[in-house]
């Protein structure tokens, strides 16, 4: 999926939410633990009630490397359940020396068929490039997070004739690697007054944001600070949506809970764009 294509879906939707699928068996409701395939079953029920609502879907990895082969199995089949206009972020957080890496982007791309993944960039470019030699692929790099241990690296200062944020040196230096038809950023919900830093620096590139509802992100602030021209924003809610309701109704909660967020992203769109 090209740029142009999410935001037709944006504006089709009114929405810029992305769904995330943190599937922790440990929380699934009592009644889907018989079926075959418990956490396929829920992301199945989430994704038929919520899909209309939302641009894109990111699964986080760890919780299906943690149930091993089943977890991938149900991962791959809750993709093929994902609507072919949706996008898809495997938020997995890879980074690697290059001939890992590369096999890390045959894994989530050619093999999964993920639209996207996310991408830790502290070991340099040769970490990074490989992803982005996938053509339609895109990389979702780290920028600026919303965990307390955010301040051990990414605030610290850097020296020089222009002193900056080391966030903001990642944001410029990777930015001369791939233009913003194929480069994302993550940009923490909770980090809002640092946001209009990030647009100067990267004012086109689409951001994922996490950390709207549960963890206490303004999605009006973010919305008013970070929407470009073409929106330019992803705003992650999973638990928020997904765990709305522990009951059999937990996909109609889910998609009520959707649907709220829908609503008042559409006001941010039709104000801000």
């Amino acid at each position: 999926m090209d740029r142009a294509q999410l935001f037709e879906q944006i504006l089709k939707k009114k929405s810029y939410l992305c769904v995330g699928l943190d599937t922790d068996p440990q929380k699934l409701p009592e009644h889907l633990l018989d079926s075959e395939d418990p956490v396929f079953e829920f992301n199945k029920q989430i994704i038929e009630a919520t899909s209309d609502l939302c641009v894109s879907y990111k699964p986080n990895i760890a919780f299906y490397e943690a149930q091993g082969p089943q977890g991938w199995v149900s991962l791959e089949k809750t993709l093929q359940h994902i609507p072919g206009d949706i996008f898809t972020i495997a938020d997995a957080k890879r980074g690697d020396i290059g001939n890992t890496s590369e096999l890390y982007a045959r894994a989530f791309f050619e093999t999964l068929h993920f639209d996207s993944v996310t991408v830790a960039p502290y070991m340099g470019s040769d970490s990074v490039k490989p992803f982005l030699t996938k053509e339609g692929r895109w990389v979702i790099l780290l920028a600026l997070t919303s965990n307390a241990g955010s301040q051990d690296f990414q605030m610290l200062k850097t020296e020089g004739e222009e002193p900056a944020y080391l966030f903001e040196k990642v944001l410029k230096t990777s930015a001369t690697w791939a233009t913003a038809d194929q480069l994302m950023y993550v940009v923490g919900a909770t980090r809002a007054d640092f946001v209009e830093r990030v647009r100067a620096i990267v004012p086109d590139h689409f951001l994922l944001v996490p950390g709207v509802g549960a963890q206490g992100g303004s999605l009006e602030e973010i919305s008013r600070l970070g929407m470009n021209r073409q929106c330019g924003l992803l705003v992650n809610s999973s638990r928020g949506i997904i765990y709305a309701s522990s009951g059999k109704d937990f996909a109609e909660k889910a998609r009520e809970a959707a649907l709220e967020v829908q609503q008042e992203m559409s006001q941010y769109l039709e104000r801000y764009l």
